[in-house]
């Protein structure tokens, strides 16, 4: 019997001890990982290392993001938070610009633009996103899969009008990289958090920003990691920026990045589209169970399922074993390569008794 790669990488790589259905909220880490951070703080304990990491390994989880979202990895840049990213080009807008967004999207995609009191502003339902681009638009951000309830946005057509009234877009795919195909370079930005569906430590984030976007965002957290010469600029102020998105380049996290490496190589081993293929299954799976218990869940081609009025059911289930999350009254059930038809089955058990 063949056995797949997906199952390899499962049985090599999780051992979950209960049945773990959170993936929004934060991926496994898988074995690989935890091994190489672990590796890397026994040396940093131990004083075996000249140094905290290397930018090697960063380079390597750089790449192994860019060959997932299809584009160089001269247009990514490294970072901690996807908050931090999208401040960045919250800092490039000019006063009065317009910012559309989605109603309820994550805070972390509005806020940096909403703190600064002078940018317009304006939320419409998702649904109406693309229709409700206008020339004063500068700029649409908003989220390819919603958190709250797994909902996915019109990517086409909020592109579309997004180019026919000259709006730039920045996309965030938190929770879609890694299960849903992405062509990062149809955006002029993109903020991916790299610790729920990339299953890499907390502390990476990955920004892609276009060559022409690039003429924009001012590198305002620029210092050694964002120039062209890194360890050539260690002392005064950076007098060559690297000239690709790597002048957008944090500090590294080097014990988040020396994991992030092995977490994207097992994705490329796996497959985007076996991942989608498996996960969406089973959420199909839920989403029917949970429709047979008498709750109607929220209607998404997606791997994350929402039933709206059961969000205060989440602690019952934790209790149980059973790992979802609460989110805007919503209990939201997320999947990855690690779950199994036997995880579903034991949540819709619990939310059944």
């Amino acid at each position: 019997m063949t056995i797949s790669p997906l199952s390899r990488a499962v049985a090599a790589e999780f051992a979950p001890e209960t049945t773990y259905l959170n993936t929004s909220t934060c991926g496994l880490l898988p074995r690989r990982t935890v091994d190489a951070v672990k590796a890397l703080a026994e040396e940093n304990a131990s004083g075996r290392r000249n140094g905290s990491g290397d930018f090697e390994a960063v380079d390597r989880a750089r790449d192994g993001f860019a060959r997932l979202v299809g584009v160089g990895a001269d247009r990514v840049a490294v970072g901690s938070s996807v908050v931090a990213h999208v401040g960045l080009i919250a800092a490039s807008l000019p006063p009065g610009a317009e910012v559309l967004a989605p109603e309820g999207e994550f805070s972390s995609v509005v806020s940096p633009f909403a703190v600064r009191g002078d940018l317009d502003m304006r939320y419409v339902p998702l649904a109406e996103l693309a229709g409700a681009v206008r020339p004063s638009t500068a700029l649409v951000a908003f989220s390819s899969v919603q958190s709250a309830d797994g909902r996915r946005a019109d990517l086409d057509a909020v592109r579309a009008a997004a180019a026919a009234h000259g709006a730039r877009t920045l996309l965030d795919a938190t929770q879609s990289a890694g299960w849903l195909p992405l062509d990062a370079g149809a955006y002029d930005y993109t903020v991916t958090g790299g610790f729920k569906y990339l299953l890499c430590p907390r502390g990476t984030s990955f920004l892609t920003v276009t060559e022409e976007a690039q003429e924009d965002v001012k590198p305002v957290d620029a210092g050694m990691a964002a120039s062209e010469d890194p360890w050539g600029s260690v002392y005064g102020p950076v007098t060559k920026l690297a000239s690709d998105a790597h002048r957008y380049d944090e500090p590294p996290v080097y014990l988040a990045y020396h994991g992030a490496e092995h977490s994207l190589a097992l994705l490329h081993e796996v497959g985007v589209d076996a991942l989608h293929d498996h996960a969406l299954a089973l959420a199909d799976r839920f989403r029917a169970g949970v429709t047979a218990l008498g709750h109607e869940p929220v209607a998404a081609d997606t791997v994350v399922v929402a039933v709206p009025g059961l969000g205060d059911r989440a602690p019952e289930l934790q209790r149980a074993g059973v790992l979802v999350a609460g989110r805007a009254g919503n209990l939201r059930a997320s999947f990855h390569l690690y779950n199994t038809e036997a995880d579903v089955d034991r949540a819709l058990e619990v939310l059944g008794s």
